[in-house]
C-alpha cells in the first residue's frame, strides 16, 4: 500500500440467523454428515454422542451457514442455549445472534 493509498476492504462473510429459535429442529443422535459448503476441510462427520463433536459441529454449522436451511436442518434449539457459552465464535457471529436472540447473551451473563 502506497502513501494516499485507501486500505483494501476484506469480504466479510454474511452471518446467517434463524427467524426463530424453534425453527432449528435438527438431529440430536447419530452420526452427522455435513455438505462440503459447511465442512470444506476435515472430517465432514460428526458422531453426536462424543460431546466435543457436537460443539465442533455447531461451531462449523452456525459459522459456515448459506442460509436459515442450513441452520434448521443440522442444529436443535435446546442444544444451541445449552452449548452457546462453551462454542467459540467470531465477534461479528455471536453479536448477530444474540442481537436476535437476547436470551442466548442472557444465558452466557447469567452462566459466567
Amino acid at each position: 500500500m502506497t502513501d494516499g493509498e485507501a486500505p483494501r476492504r476484506r469480504y466479510a462473510k454474511p452471518v446467517v440467523v434463524p427467524a426463530r429459535l424453534d425453527l432449528l429442529c435438527g438431529p440430536t443422535t447419530g452420526v452427522i454428515h455435513l455438505p462440503r459448503h459447511l465442512k470444506w476441510s476435515g472430517s465432514p462427520e460428526y458422531d453426536l454422542g462424543q460431546p466435543g463433536r457436537v460443539v465442533d459441529l455447531y461451531r462449523a454449522v452456525i459459522n459456515e451457514a448459506a442460509t436459515p436451511t442450513d441452520l434448521h436442518t443440522y442444529l436443535d434449539r435446546e442444544t444451541v442455549v445449552r452449548l452457546w457459552d462453551e462454542m467459540w465464535l467470531p465477534v461479528s457471529v455471536r453479536q448477530a445472534w444474540e442481537a436476535r436472540f437476547p436470551e442466548l447473551a442472557q444465558h452466557r451473563t447469567t452462566a459466567a
